[in-house]
């Protein structure tokens, strides 16, 4: 029977599948294979772990998973869906703050642990092809990496292109997770890992309470809705500027030829053109 699965990239999807500590797993799998870490995470507390959320709570809902592992090192976990060029700025801000929040003024620094980064766009964001980017602080004439208590990783979604055929790692395989799962109609096979399994299992709507599901369904029409607004914003804005372009023309046009030959040529109204040779329209 054909299984139906939810958008991992929404709010709700995504807390309830990485960010519940009862399916730790699940995160850990997934930071190990896409972080390139000194040393594996053996274990994680999920420190803001998901609860499902009220309908009426919807606007104040958290998609960020915040987590600790046993020595200490700090992550931070964002799902960005809404194009935001400003994103990087927000990443570095929220681990500068999640860094200094450690310690309280009696403290000593050598306390301070690694905070790493890893946001999800589901935009292009970067000017590389790669669609997983580390980024580090380097000594700009040796490039040794000496400063490492901060550390910011992205992935692109649009720039992973690759088909199930095609995935030869886990972490490809947790890539096309998050991109292709609610256009499936069955678990793949190469979702071949524990942690794989489950991440697949929670996506499947029958799993989902009524609420959870009235919730997703509310996100994903938000969601819609300012996809739509951007959409619209952007076509707006080349409409005028094609209108623009077009009287910059007819006004060049004026001083020679007639006003049904300018309107035929640049496709305005010939009434504007008339209007422009009397200088009534800007």
């Amino acid at each position: 029977m054909p299984m139906k699965f939810v958008d991992p990239k929404t709010d709700i999807a995504f807390k309830k599948i990485f960010g519940d500590q009862a399916h730790k797993n699940i995160l850990i799998e997934f930071l190990n294979e896409m972080l390139e870490l000194e040393y594996p995470i053996a274990n994680v507390k999920i420190t803001n772990s998901y609860q499902a959320p009220r309908l009426i709570g919807l606007k104040e809902s958290n998609l960020d998973i915040k987590a600790k592992d046993t020595s200490g090192r700090e992550f931070i976990v964002e799902m960005q869906v809404e194009k935001d060029q400003t994103f990087t700025k927000r990443a570095m801000y929220y681990s500068s703050k999640a860094y200094s929040q450690q310690l309280n003024k009696s403290e000593k620094y050598h306390l301070l642990k690694p905070v790493i980064f890893l946001g999800i766009l589901d935009f292009s964001i970067f000017d590389h092809p790669n669609p997983c980017s580390r980024h580090l602080i380097l000594n700009s004439e040796t490039q040794s990496h000496d400063l490492k208590d901060l550390e910011f990783n992205f992935i692109e979604l649009p720039k992973f292109t690759k088909t199930a055929a095609e995935l030869t790692t886990v972490a490809d395989k947790w890539l096309y997770f998050l991109k292709e799962a609610d256009d499936l109609q069955q678990i793949p096979p190469h979702a071949d890992t524990p942690a794989l399994q489950q991440a697949y299992q929670i996506a499947a709507q029958h799993h989902w309470t009524q609420e959870e599901l009235d919730i997703y369904d509310s996100q994903g029409l938000r969601l819609g809705r300012s996809r739509n607004e951007l959409e619209t914003a952007r076509l707006d804005g080349e409409a005028e500027g094609i209108r623009k372009g077009k009287l910059e023309v007819a006004k060049n046009l004026l001083a020679s030829l007639d006003d049904a030959t300018i309107a035929q040529v640049t496709g305005l109204e010939a009434s504007l053109i008339t209007r422009l040779r009397l200088g009534k329209q800007d």
